[in-house]
């Protein structure tokens, strides 16, 4: 079984949280910067963990963006989804681009894994948000609640390990 964990960053946030999830998850994983790396790259996965920061009004990080998802192929493969955002300057769009990231892998096959409850976070709206009411990955805010984010993601890998183990 391969395990990438795939990261799209700008200011760096989305690649340090990439590596905190590595090294909490504890097992044998790929860290890839999505910029260098091409959707035949991540087809040879079986399981994928992917982050992107959300930028501008609620757009994909720019390498996510870029990266062409039409040769992607996710068909019988786990995939969670992280993403950051700033919950207070841009708390109408929170975590945006992590729902358009998962509704993209969603749509190439992937079973997707990892909700986290919006219990605790503060935002007025999120394309993140699915229709149980529970964001559709883990979303981080460094800028406003970087005191949160050790907590949050050690919480959420318990919860998504079974499927990576």
């Amino acid at each position: 079984m391969s395990i990438a964990i795939v990261y799209g960053s700008s200011m760096g946030n989305t690649e340090n949280a990439a590596g905190v999830i590595k090294e909490k998850l504890g097992l044998e994983a790929d860290v890839l910067n999505i910029a260098d790396t091409d959707a035949s790259t991540l087809n040879g996965y079986d399981k994928l963990i992917c982050g992107t920061s959300t930028w501008g009004s609620g757009d994909l990080q720019d390498d996510w963006d870029a990266f062409d998802f039409s040769a992607l192929n996710l068909d019988g493969k786990t995939v969670a989804v992280f993403g950051l955002g700033d919950s207070q300057s841009y708390s109408d769009e929170y975590c945006n681009a992590m729902g358009k990231l998962y509704y993209s892998l969603k749509e190439k096959g992937a079973t997707m894994v990892g909700e986290v409850s919006k219990d605790g976070y503060t935002f007025e709206d999120s394309e993140a948000i699915n229709d149980d009411g529970n964001f559709v990955g883990l979303a981080l805010d460094y800028d406003n609640e970087d005191d949160m984010s050790d907590e949050r993601i050690s919480n959420w890998i318990e919860k998504i390990r079974p499927y990576f183990a």
